[in-house]
């Protein structure tokens, strides 16, 4: 039976993340405390504290959320009662690879962080640069969401970029050619289309300028290939061979769409049959439960959950 360890992305973060689980492990407290060093600001503040406003932002979310999913990993690495609990892969939403690939042994913690604070940074950049949204499509499956797509696009940059789970599709691209999907949706028959509160069209072209950025300071990185822990790509659904592979899908991460549904049916396809949703939030346990029912996943996105998980495993 194979474990796999997941990881959210930007979306998840909530004030207060992280707060109980550094106040009770020391291994947690001082995973922040690295983080605010590397990132150059009180990192910590924001995720216990807030402004709400503040931790949403893409520039702050980002790394905010990268460190609260670090903590709760560095608990389960340190604690006796959990540290015996290895995974055979990890995956991660979006963002969420980043911390999957530093749970693989693919990066270290500074490395991982850096780059995703360049990443936020970058992606919040070009959103300025250009005028963009996204909206959640429910209740339409791929083709139809790709009709909706054609039709309200009306030459400007729309396609489908999060495939979540079923029935839940994410388009992306220009503000106007999104509001016309908006308006549009229940003509294709979709049960509901939610525009996402983000900063741009993330998943397109509209954020080359940010792809060329990551790139560069991917360069400055060391990154090897994991040999013991496989680590599947977004953007094809693939385990990654080489530290090339992975640099390369990082930079395209950021204009292709994540393919998050498929990437989970493969790994029940190969066997996974325990994963654990590592970090703030539960979105990616509520769309494994639309993907399949039947699957064991544990949350341990709580300080409960980890005293839960300790108690089971003392």
């Amino acid at each position: 039976m194979k474990t796999a360890f997941l990881f959210p992305g930007q979306g998840a973060q909530t004030v207060g993340m992280g707060l109980q689980v550094a106040q009770a492990y020391p291994s947690a407290a001082q995973i922040f405390k690295r983080a605010n060093e590397i990132v150059g600001y009180d990192l910590q503040k924001i995720c216990f504290e807030g402004p709400e406003e503040k931790l949403n932002s893409t520039t702050i979310s980002q790394p905010a959320i990268f460190a609260a999913s670090a903590a709760f990993l560095e608990v389960l690495r340190t604690e006796p009662a959990t540290s015996s609990l290895k995974p055979d892969v990890t995956a991660g939403l979006s963002l969420g690879e980043y911390t999957a690939l530093y749970a693989a042994g693919a990066m270290s913690f500074e490395d991982a962080l850096t780059l995703v604070q360049k990443r936020g940074t970058a992606m919040q950049a070009a959103a300025d640069a250009t005028i963009g949204s996204m909206v959640s499509i429910i209740g339409l499956e791929e083709q139809k969401v790709n009709e909706l797509c054609e039709k309200a696009a009306e030459g400007q940059t729309l396609k489908a970029v999060n495939f979540n789970c079923p029935g839940q599709i994410v388009i992306s691209g220009s503000k106007e050619a999104c509001r016309r999907a908006e308006q549009l949706a229940a003509e294709f028959g979709a049960i509901k289309a939610i525009p996402l509160a983000v900063a741009g069209a993330f998943h397109t072209e509209m954020m080359s300028a940010a792809g060329e950025e990551l790139r560069k300071a991917i360069s400055n990185c060391k990154i090897t290939c994991p040999a013991d822990i496989k680590v599947i790509a977004n953007v094809n659904v693939q385990y990654y061979q080489t530290s090339t592979e992975i640099a390369e899908s990082l930079v395209k991460q950021l204009t292709s769409p994540i393919l998050w549904q498929q990437c989970i049916e493969k790994l029940l396809a190969d066997g996974c049959r325990k994963f654990y949703e590592i970090g703030p939030g539960k979105v990616l346990t509520g769309l494994m439960k639309r993907i399949n029912r039947k699957a064991d996943i544990v949350n341990i996105s709580t300080i409960e959950a980890i005293n839960e998980l300790v108690k089971q495993m003392t």
